[in-house]
This record gives C-alpha cells, structure tokens and sequence, in this order.
C-alpha cells in the first residue's frame, strides 16, 4: 500500500532480496478492543454505530447521526466469527494473500456491508482479515514503511536533508516526503534502480526525531508543572544534592562520601529505579511514586537513618525537582560536578540513549554532537542562573585544593576528609 507521498528507500534489488528471504505478510494488527492502539478518541463507537458522513468536513452532521443511534439504542453487533484487529494501513501483502481477500470479500458480503459504514475502515478492514484468513507464522506485525508523527499526530514531513537518515532505516519504502524535495526525489529514484549497494542500518530515526523535537520545550510548550503540597522536611535537616551529567562520576563520588563520612548518601533517587532503597512500605516501589511522593520519601529517608543530613543524586535535567526541595524549609545544598566530554563519551551517550547506533552514518554523528553538547552545557548554565543558595561546584580540570575547599564546605567536613575525597585517582574516569 502505497500514496503519491511515498518513495522507496532502498533499491529495487534490496527490495526483492528482503520479500523473497520469508514466506510472509508485512502488515501491523492488533487486537481492536485490548490493545492500546487507539489512543485518544471514540473506539468501539467506530463499529457498533453506523458512519456515513465525513467526520473531517461534516463534523456536525457525524457527531450528530452517532448520538442519535445512540439514544435510539441502534447498536449493531460485530460479526461473530471475526475478531476485530487495527493497525497501520501501510502494509505489504504476497499476492496469495490478496486473492485470498478477495475470495472472502465476494463470498461474505455480510462482513463488506459492516466494513462500509466503519469509521477509519483503513485500519481496520485488511488488519482484520489478514489475520483471519493467514496462519499467524506467517505475519509480521510491522510495516515497511517508514513515518512518524509529531505531537500533535500530523505525519512528519521528509525533506532534501534527510536522505542519509533515511537510507538506514530498516524499512522499505517513507513517507512523507515533501512534494518540494526535488534533490530528495531525484537521489531515491536513482537510488532505486542502482546495483550492488550496501545499507547499514542503524534505525534511530523516531528516538533521534523525538530528542531533535522536544529539545527548547521545557517551560514553554506546556504549563508548569503542579507538584503535591506535602510537609516540609524539617529546618533542622540538611539536604545535599550531587548533580553531574557523568552518573557514574557522581555515584563513585557518593560511594566515597559514604566511605569517608559515614553520611547516609544514595545515588539516583529520583532517575534510576534500580537505585538501592529500604523497604519504606512501598513508596519506594517505582520512579513515579517516588517523585509523586518525594519530601515524604526523603523525610522517611532520614528517619530510617535516624540522621539529620542525607546525600543523594539527581541529573542536572531535573531542575524543577532541585527547586521544589530548595522551595523547603530545610538546609538544602547543591553540588555540581562538573566533567570534561570527550566526542567518543558524547558518541557513546549517544548510542546508550538510542539517539544513534553502530552503523549510524557520520555525517549525522557529525551533526548530532554539536547538539548534545549544548544540551550539556545548557543544562550546566540553567542551574547556574537558578540563584540557588549553597551551591557548591567542582571540575574535572580543577586541582584537588580546589575542590577540597568546594567539597569541605558542600559535605561541612574537616579539610583532611574532603581532601581525601577529592583526591580520589579513579572518580573522573569513563
């Protein structure tokens, strides 16, 4: 299934070679009532009620005609021997199995006069009877065709520029692209009757897109953000938060704190589910009850330790987090540790993140690392002009005296024992 907005992204030779590797239909399907593929809007209303105007140009007189056969109890029943499914109508399907449609279509037409008053029957119809009509061996529940959507679920237009990031895609055809990219158009046409061409796939582009998109959102595209009005921690408690880009940096730097101090000091409480907690009744369980819940997460944090002083990590992103404990009547310190990033750590965050991966080509390496190095730095910037109070800083490129003053004064520890912690040979080390 292809539109006039489509164009393949591999060769034709490429092409064959894929179809012909496995005896098998390329067609998204999942089940219409337990899956959560619709998902804003009507759902079963699609197929209990009957359809006949466009929703797009006669919104009116559609929402009009269901809510009538809705108070006329006019609901129709789906056909009983046919498990409704929906999914992409980009699909790719043998020859057999079109003749097998159309064998079904001619033999039942109860089931074509339910299809014909559906809403969105393209999602639905082939989804439906693929599945119904093709051993499920031999469905691959994907498709070849390559798209994305933004947030407000208009397609992605493609464009002369994304010529490299399409060819490593593991699909066989894209859309949109735009009807302007004429150089776009002319390469994947020539591209397609080519000979003996190599792809590497690397398949980043929906994590690359969605990285590239929400980047300068923060604080403009939505409202602020409400956090719940707990208790304060208390104004005899003092809250250290360590903030590095460098997890690993931070956590060994925690790791000493705890050696050296014998402070209650953790990693990151509020960015890795995995961090070690005690058992608190459960408000420990995951991320989002953690943060949802989390002046009454640390307060408990203190009691377990029966201390007045706790450490823990937070990325420097979560500065909203950072502000809410600074809004508190407790002592609150922040620490940034500020790491030196080579292209190969970038390349490797990167990777580790979805943004890339091996066979990413490196001109789009090339491109994306200018980016992600200004996310850092615009992250380090943002907590410097935050105004925080106790706020504490020490650098990779500093010298141990440096950082000693900055940790003795962050931690309230003599001078031999940050000095101790400073001068720790392994902390900066990827």
């Amino acid at each position: 299934m292809l539109s006039g907005d489509c164009m393949p992204i591999k060769t034709a030779e490429f092409a064959h070679a894929f179809l012909d590797r496995d005896e098998v239909d390329y067609i998204e399907s999942f089940d219409f009532f337990n899956s959560d593929w619709i998902k804003t809007g009507i759902k079963e209303e699609r197929l209990i009620y009957r359809h006949w105007f466009n929703e797009r140009n006669r919104k009116s007189l559609f929402y009009a005609s269901m809510n009538l056969q809705r108070r006329l109890g006019l609901q129709r029943k789906v056909p009983s021997d046919i498990q409704m499914q929906i999914g992409s109508q980009w699909w790719c399907l043998r020859r057999r199995t079109i003749e097998w449609i159309l064998e079904f279509v001619h033999r039942r037409k109860d089931v074509m006069r339910f299809f014909r008053t559906t809403w969105i029957p393209d999602e639905t119809f082939f989804q439906t009877l693929v599945r119904h009509l093709v051993p499920e061996h031999e469905i691959r529940t994907r498709t070849l065709t390559f798209l994305m959507f933004t947030d407000y679920g208009m397609p992605v237009t493609f464009y002369n520029d994304h010529y490299d990031l399409l060819l490593s895609q593991d699909y066989l055809f894209a859309r949109k692209i735009s009807p302007d990219a004429k150089d776009l158009k002319e390469r994947l046409g020539k591209l397609y009757v080519a000979r003996n061409v190599r792809f590497s796939i690397s398949n980043e582009g929906r994590s690359l897109f969605t990285f590239l998109a929400g980047r300068g959102r923060i604080g403009r595209r939505f409202a602020p953000r409400f956090w719940e009005n707990e208790g304060p921690l208390g104004r005899e408690r003092t809250l250290m938060i360590v903030t590095c880009k460098k997890w690993h940096v931070a956590k060994r730097m925690v790791e000493r704190v705890r050696r050296v101090t014998n402070l209650p000091a953790l990693d990151y409480l509020f960015n890795e589910g995995s961090t070690p907690l005690p058992d608190l009744g459960g408000i420990q369980s995951y991320l989002e009850k953690r943060t949802r819940h989390r002046r009454a997460l640390v307060r408990m944090l203190f009691d377990y330790w029966q201390s007045n002083k706790l450490v823990f990590c937070i990325d420097p992103a979560n500065i909203d987090l950072m502000q809410d404990f600074y809004n508190d009547k407790a002592n609150v310190r922040l620490l940034e540790i500020e790491c030196d990033f080579t292209d190969d750590y970038l390349i490797g965050h990167a990777t580790r993140v979805g943004l890339a991966g091996e066979q990413t080509p490196q001109e789009t390496i090339d491109r994306l690392l200018p980016i992600i190095r200004h996310d850092v730095k615009f992250e380090s910037d943002r907590l410097r002009d935050a105004g925080f109070a106790n706020f504490y800083r020490i650098r990779e490129s500093g010298t141990v005296d440096e950082n000693t003053v900055a940790l003795a004064g962050f931690l309230d520890i003599p001078m031999d024992k940050a000095r101790e912690i400073a001068a720790t040979e392994y902390l900066y080390v990827d």
